[in-house]
């Protein structure tokens, strides 16, 4: 009997995470899976073991629980909370055990996002710069240290480059979409995306869309299903190794890109059609509304 490859999943209830889940149950090799999945519910616990999943009930706060659960799993799919530092490293300290006591070398595919590639002082005066590639390791490796989600990301790139995980870092740009699959149909996965919806949001709170600045500024995008399969080609290249990893191992998730004044003008012109906004054309937010919200500027900057 050939022993099972154990995946360990955190976020699998989650917009990415909850669609990776349902590819890799549709997998054609997935009768050597053995999931694990962290969950905080126990009502979805549940439901997810029907699907043959084991279930741990927990939370990234608890670190001990990370490790063990790691040290336990020949990959590591994370896609939750990007900027968890202690959580990342609990997570690497159970791979380093892995490591420590089988000689294996396990697989870490970890979720970031192109807001580490954004201009925090940007505004939206301008669309952008640079165009970045994620085969250009002299350009990446450039970031600053403090830009979004990069603390957590170069804390992975070390563990890859002392020997004890190979990593696999995606960064998905805004995702747009409805999640669909088996997760979803059982009502336990959330569907939504983040950017655009939290945009909706913020719009309609003041009763006409919103852009920051001029609204130049541009971000790429991509829709749930290809960010999903992005994470199943990765994990069925593992096993090449001319698949870069580590230093060489971030894989941008994009199929396009978007104005913000475009994403704003549709809202504003849904709003307006649905007696929920006054004009067709968005406004700037004001200083004020920016202080009050202030996450509308980091995410649309």
């Amino acid at each position: 009997m050939s022993t099972k490859i154990k995946i360990f999943v955190t976020g699998a209830t989650g917009y990415i995470g909850g669609s990776v889940v349902a590819r890799l149950l549709e997998h054609p090799d997935s009768n050597t899976f053995e999931i694990t999945a962290l969950v905080r519910s126990a009502a979805k616990a549940a439901k997810l073991e029907t699907l043959g999943l084991k279930t741990v009930i927990g939370s990234y706060s608890d670190l001990n629980q990370l490790e063990l659960l790691t040290s336990e799993a020949d990959v590591v799919f994370s896609t939750a909370d990007c900027d968890n530092l202690d959580a990342i490293k609990a997570k690497l300290r159970g791979m380093k055990n892995r490591h420590e006591v089988t000689g294996s070398i396990p697989t870490l595919i970890h979720t970031s996002g192109t807001g580490e590639l954004a201009d925090m002082d940007a505004g939206g005066k301008f669309s952008y710069e640079h165009v970045f590639n994620d085969t250009n390791v002299e350009q990446i490796e450039s970031l600053p240290s403090t830009a979004w989600h990069r603390h957590v990301d170069l804390e992975i790139v070390k563990a890859d480059t002392q020997g004890y995980v190979k990593s696999y870092i995606v960064l998905p740009s805004t995702i747009y979409g409805l999640a669909t699959g088996k997760l979803v149909d059982m009502g336990v996965q959330n569907r939504h995306s983040v950017q655009i919806p939290f945009l909706i949001n913020a719009s309609l709170a003041r009763g006409q869309a919103g852009i920051v600045g001029e609204g130049k500024n541009v971000w790429p995008n991509v829709h749930i299903d290809e960010t999903a399969d992005l994470y199943i080609t990765i994990y069925n290249s593992v096993l090449n190794s001319s698949t870069g990893h580590g230093r060489e191992g971030y894989y941008f998730a994009e199929n396009g890109e978007y104005s913000q004044y475009e994403a704003a003008k549709a809202i504003s012109e849904a709003m307006f059609e649905f007696e929920k906004g006054a004009a067709l054309e968005p406004t700037a937010f004001t200083t004020d509304e920016l202080k009050r919200t202030p996450e509308v500027k980091q995410i649309y900057i």
